[in-house]
């Protein structure tokens, strides 16, 4: 059984390398150099979204040619229900907003569950160069090197990542939590890209990080990667990482900024 749990581990992270390294040449290749120049236009908005489709399409085609009979869930409508308990969860283009603005912290993000737990996570950011990836039990690793989490620092010494949404009240709600923050932490970093942060948690460029109204395909793979190098993640306290909260950091600090966004409400709009 152990044997082939393995191989079917082994199976998913080729084929999640192999979809995120394609998505990302795509996206990387194939976005225009002028993008942003007009970036408030809804012309090139609609680029970028053309750049999603397609990232997904290229994405979910392949997984159904080499496992047609998988589940899928996509950021861009991906929606199946499969029928061997595997689900594939993917973010075809994660910090959408940086990518039209030609700013570096956007990504692909993929993963791979099993009767809803995750084996398998890959966060490609082309813009860096980076592939970091992660097999439940295996380790988490940045273009082959093993990821360790930093030692959690006193709270007062700790960068903490964060994200904001899109909607206007939600965004103005998560101000009032990181205005809480600021004083009581080394600094706030906001860069755009959930899978991001949590694999910056993972390499130990981030001390912590914490998000609300993050969906699964935000934060599936990244999760898998920040516990497989040693942090821990959750949602709210005893909850898992959801739409929620979503919290990543290493033990010691990672339950002191857990009850301290718990007690600002951090996971209430």
């Amino acid at each position: 059984m152990d044997d082939l749990m393995d191989e079917l581990k082994a199976e998913l992270l080729d084929l999640a390398l192999e979809a995120a390294s394609r998505a990302g040449a795509l996206l990387r290749d194939g976005r225009p150099d002028d993008l942003g120049v007009a970036a408030t236009k809804s012309s090139s908005v609609d680029v970028v979204t053309e750049m999603d489709l397609a990232a997904e399409k290229l994405i979910t085609e392949l997984i159904m040619d080499r496992r047609p009979e998988d589940g899928l869930l996509g950021e861009e409508g991906a929606s199946r229900a499969g029928s061997t308990g595997v689900r594939w969860v993917i973010d075809p283009l994660d910090g959408t907003v940086n990518y039209l603005y030609g700013l570096p912290a956007w990504s692909v993000s993929i993963a791979a569950e099993l009767d809803g737990r995750t084996l398998v996570g890959v966060v490609e950011v082309p813009p860096r160069g980076e592939t970091v990836q992660a097999v439940r039990g295996g380790g988490a690793f940045l273009n082959g090197r093993q990821l360790r989490c930093g030692e959690a620092p006193e709270m007062g010494q700790a960068l903490v990542g964060t994200g904001f949404g899109y909607l206007r009240e939600r965004r103005v709600r998560q101000a009032e939590v990181v205005r809480e923050l600021v004083p009581r932490l080394r600094d706030i970093r906001r860069a755009g890209s959930a899978a991001i942060d949590l694999c910056d948690v993972a390499a130990g460029r981030l001390d912590g990080y914490f998000e609300r109204g993050l969906n699964p395909w935000d934060h599936a793979a990244g999760v898998l990667i920040a516990t497989e190098a040693g942090a821990l993640t959750g949602g709210r306290p005893g909850d898992p990482a959801s739409t929620e909260l979503t919290v990543a950091a290493p033990s010691g600090l990672f339950e002191p900024l857990q009850q301290l966004l718990e007690e600002l409400g951090a996971w209430h709009d």
